[in-house]
């Protein structure tokens, strides 16, 4: 946890971003009946029966800084998934960077052997060069700012049933644009210093260990 905190406040470097990264599956949902055409001053009725049309996997990367956002679909979560995603945040998000600070959860496939599944061994090493991975704890993934651009990414944009990937694909790609044109960027409060006395109670036992505080301080999002 103190790693990744310490991560997020290092101040803005072009050459050296901030990069976070998370992902969510996605069930693609249609409707059964077509719903009734919406009357002025009433909100629209959808029936509450749906058909399932299968899912899929949303990628999200935010730049908390410098106010980046990428959002992709893919129809699977596979280690080669991530492999491209991060071909293309090295390659086509951040070419000029010296080095990509990549934060993200250690879910099983987020691992630089999934380069190699993907790509010769020397273009998988010159990938992981131009990283700098660091992981949130298990059950630390409240500490990925990605996880909030998802739940703004879902509240914003994906609050109706979207029935096809085609689709789901527009609908983001237009949202990212939306976010990216605003430069939205996140303002997190949440540091080591405010760690040490709000989760005071999660840290090892030592002499002269303080007793548990209260800290009013929460990570806030722009």
């Amino acid at each position: 946890m103190e790693d990744v905190l310490d991560v997020y406040e290092r101040p803005y470097d072009a050459m050296r971003p901030v990069v976070c990264m998370d992902e969510k599956p996605y069930q693609l949902l249609g409707d059964a009946r077509e719903s009734w055409a919406m009357r002025p001053g009433d909100n629209k009725k959808v029936d509450s029966e749906y058909i399932r049309n299968g899912t899929c996997s949303i990628f999200a990367f935010v730049e908390p800084l410098g106010g980046n956002h990428h959002v992709s679909v893919r129809e699977h979560r596979t280690a080669t998934d991530w492999a491209e995603e991060i071909k293309y945040l090295v390659d086509e998000l951040y070419p000029d960077a010296t080095t990509v600070v990549l934060v993200m959860d250690n879910l099983n496939t987020h691992k630089p052997a999934s380069l190699y599944k993907k790509y010769p061994p020397e273009e998988a090493r010159r990938i992981i060069k131009k990283l700098e991975i660091h992981y949130t704890p298990k059950h630390g993934s409240w500490l990925d700012i990605a996880e909030i651009e998802l739940n703004v990414m879902t509240r914003q944009c994906l609050s109706r049933r979207i029935d096809n990937i085609d689709t789901l694909r527009g609908e983001l790609s237009a949202w990212e644009k939306e976010r990216n044109s605003l430069q939205a960027k996140v303002n997190w409060l949440f540091t080591n210093s405010k760690a040490r006395v709000k989760l005071i109670s999660l840290y090892p036992d030592y002499e002269g260990k303080p007793k548990p505080g209260k800290s009013e301080d929460e990570p806030d999002i722009e």
